[in-house]
């Protein structure tokens, strides 16, 4: 698998626990470790709204645009409408779209620099597929993850674990068993208690 095949595989992972989130979850607060820095506790619509926003700039991005080129303002505000699980899954499609003819080698304007399209991916294939975990306990669904996403991420961030963790993007490693299944290594590596 490639750096394209395994960002799909978040996008759907994600996109499947959106479409579980029912109507009377949308407004919940979310545990703190979901605020975003600086920034008060969020409600499950902020954040899938903000995800939205994330996915929203893959088309752009990945034909490499700057933000300025694209629109700074561009996705601005609520995207989810009055139909979220429809509205995100119309953005995630889109960016699932971009990606699959994405240049791998082609360099990506990023806010906080530029960087390959593969790393690229694999940047936001971590905001995403651990996301969809996350998600996933918060509202109450199965929180385990397509075992070919597992193994995609896992040979992602495992040579990127440690210079990710120093810049604040995983937790402290948590020690599992080496023989735990895969997935809990996975979360371990990323700071998260597995299960």
């Amino acid at each position: 698998m490639n750096e394209i095949d395994v960002f799909i595989l978040a996008e759907d992972a994600l996109v499947k626990v959106v479409s579980q989130i029912k109507d009377d979850q949308w407004q919940m607060e979310m545990p703190p470790e979901f605020a975003r820095k600086g920034l008060k506790p969020a409600t499950l619509r902020e954040i899938i709204n903000y995800h939205a926003y994330d996915d929203a700039w893959v088309p752009d991005i990945l034909a490499g645009k700057t933000m300025e080129e694209a629109g700074k303002n561009k996705f601005d505000g609520d995207l989810l409408g009055d139909d979220p699980i429809v509205s995100f899954k119309a953005i995630a499609d889109k960016a699932c779209e971009a990606a699959k003819v994405a240049d791998l080698n082609r360099p990506t304007h990023l806010s906080y620099g530029i960087f390959p399209t593969r790393e690229y991916l694999k940047h936001i294939t971590s905001f995403r597929g651990l996301r969809a975990h996350d998600i996933a306990k918060v509202i109450g669904v199965n929180s385990d993850l397509d075992p070919q996403l597992v193994q995609g991420m896992w040979d992602e961030f495992l040579p990127e674990a440690e210079s990710w963790r120093k810049m604040g993007v995983f937790g402290p490693k948590v020690e599992v068993p080496d023989d735990a299944p895969l997935q809990d290594r996975l979360l371990a590596l990323t700071g998260r208690q597995p299960h």
